[in-house]
């Protein structure tokens, strides 16, 4: 028992030491002056349309976290995690996209195998997709985790030109001083006004601490700030507000109350704490977006745990929430409606994807005005 204590104690140490070096490495915001790139499709007006729930065509018996994008010629695409039940080394990133005749069948896009060849790291798992599509390219990161979610890994990028039929050279991003380890994802990527990409992320050990990668057109990092917060936080969820102010709102564990919030009104160059969010279950991941008739819409679990998928809005920057639905809830042991992805497409309709009881991906599109004449 003394000695299982004593490399507890071994591994927390490290773990401080590591965070302490990454804090000092971790290089200061001396960016210049981004713009975001805010909403100008339809606000989806028309009679209410609820959200209804499908399942997308299973790839593996284990699915995780997903990731949705639209695509140039108008599909929406979306990016998961799959694979045996039985072994979650083996999984793969599945890819499938909608279209008219429904979506079509999961296709492998990245494999740890390929990974892990392609860019000679040993690897235990793969954790989180994330999709982003802009012109004729498809960017694809990915975890890539050697020992587990918890120690977080490498970020890897792919890119497409052929909507995700094929992919070209694999890279490791040098998110952290050491080597690009102990990163994780967090949501969605957000579009910068120069046709570069703002990627949402963290580093994991000793806590978490989320970060802001500034990234050009093709994915090359061009610079990189803490997102500094008094609290252990990851997995930031980040919308544009408008051109240059954003709200980050972060995921923490410690039973606080509410959640967590950033602010950035300078591109993302410098993010500031803000006030904490009435929203429940801040150990959770959440989907937040910006929606084109000005509002906030997030999408996340329940205090009581994923039994239940909530979307709340906002019509004052995140200053208050109000409840505006339930996607799913279920009351049985094996329940769990996580992770979610939020993306409205340029006819103004919300899609969501998120995982269901960890068997598969679930869909579902709603709009604007079901959520707001929608009540608790």
């Amino acid at each position: 028992m003394t000695r299982i204590s004593d490399q507890h104690l071994h591994w927390a140490a490290a773990g401080l030491f590591l965070l302490a070096l990454l804090a000092v490495l971790w290089p200061s915001s001396d960016l210049p002056p981004a713009a975001f790139v805010v909403p100008e499709h339809k606000a989806g007006g028309g009679a209410p349309q609820a959200p209804s729930p499908v399942a997308l065509p299973v790839a593996a018996p284990m699915a995780g976290a997903s990731s949705l994008t639209q695509l140039a010629d108008g599909r929406v695409a979306v990016a998961w995690l799959s694979g045996p039940d039985d072994d979650a080394s083996v999984a793969a990133i599945w890819l499938s996209t909608l279209g008219r005749d429904g979506w079509s069948t999961p296709t492998r896009a990245l494999s740890r195998e390929h990974i892990a060849a392609a860019t000679f790291m040993h690897l235990n798992r793969l954790g989180r997709p994330l999709l982003h599509a802009e012109g004729g390219w498809l960017h694809l990161w990915v975890e890539a985790l050697p020992l587990g979610q918890w120690a977080g890994g490498s970020i890897v990028h792919a890119t497409s030109t052929d909507g995700g039929r094929s992919w070209g050279r694999l890279e490791r991003l040098a998110t952290s001083p050491l080597g690009g380890l102990g990163s994780g994802l967090g949501g969605s990527p957000v579009a910068l006004a120069d046709g570069g990409i703002g990627l949402p992320g963290d580093l994991r050990l000793a806590g978490g601490v989320s970060t802001w990668l500034r990234l050009s057109a093709t994915g090359a990092i061009v610079g990189k700030v803490r997102l500094a917060h008094e609290e252990a936080n990851r997995q930031p969820a980040i919308a544009a507000l408008d051109e240059r102010r954003a709200l980050a709102v972060v995921r923490e564990g410690g039973g606080q109350a509410g959640r967590a919030t950033l602010r950035t009104d300078n591109g993302g160059a410098t993010w500031q704490a803000g006030r904490r969010a009435e929203l429940p279950n801040p150990d959770a991941p959440v989907a937040l977006l910006r929606l084109a008739g000005g509002s906030l819409l997030l999408a996340g679990n329940a205090p009581e745990g994923r039994e239940a998928l909530h979307l709340w809005t906002s019509d004052n920057d995140g200053n208050t929430w109000r409840h505006a639905g339930t996607v799913e809830a279920a009351a049985d042991g094996g329940a769990e409606f996580a992770f979610p992805a939020l993306l409205q497409t340029r006819d103004g309709r919300i899609h969501l994807s998120y995982t269901w009881r960890r068997q598969g991906i679930r869909h579902a599109t709603f709009n604007e005005a079901w959520l707001h004449g929608s009540r608790p």
